[in-house]
């Protein structure tokens, strides 16, 4: 892929993210065995193979913390792109189950095969999240 067609797909896939679209369009982000590595120590820090994996499993643990009455937002502070890798920077806010605000600055690498996310590494605070979500 071109470095714009890679920061085209990181993109869309991010607006995805934040019109909760990304779980149903999973097929057209992610190939099948696209891993997401989530590094740390927390009870989802691991690498999570298969996109089916990915949503059904990594998101799916993670969504469970927040109350999905009240929103969750993305705001993308920066994408870069460099063949088939790219770089994404975004805050998420979001409300715990416990009623706490979350707002938390998250990095990932990805890199791209065949038009499609085949890897995802996450960077964040974990000492927070561990606190606010995981109860440590």
């Amino acid at each position: 892929m071109t470095t714009e067609q890679t920061r085209t797909l990181i993109t869309d896939y991010i607006a995805a993210l934040r019109n909760g679209e990304a779980a149903a369009r999973r097929a057209e982000f992610f190939t099948e065995d696209a891993t997401w590595t989530v590094l740390g120590d927390l009870p989802v820090s691991r690498t999570w193979k298969g996109r089916d994996e990915i949503f059904n499993g990594f998101l799916t643990q993670m969504l469970a913390r927040f109350d999905l009455t009240q929103p969750i937002t993305q705001d993308l502070h920066t994408v870069l792109a460099d063949g088939d890798h790219a770089g994404a920077e975004w805050t998420t806010h979001a409300t715990t189950i416990d009623g706490a605000p979350f707002t938390n600055r998250v990095a990932i690498v990805f890199r791209i095969t065949n038009g499609r996310i085949a890897e995802a590494r996450e960077y964040f605070d974990t000492a927070y999240v561990g606190r606010l979500l995981f109860g440590r």
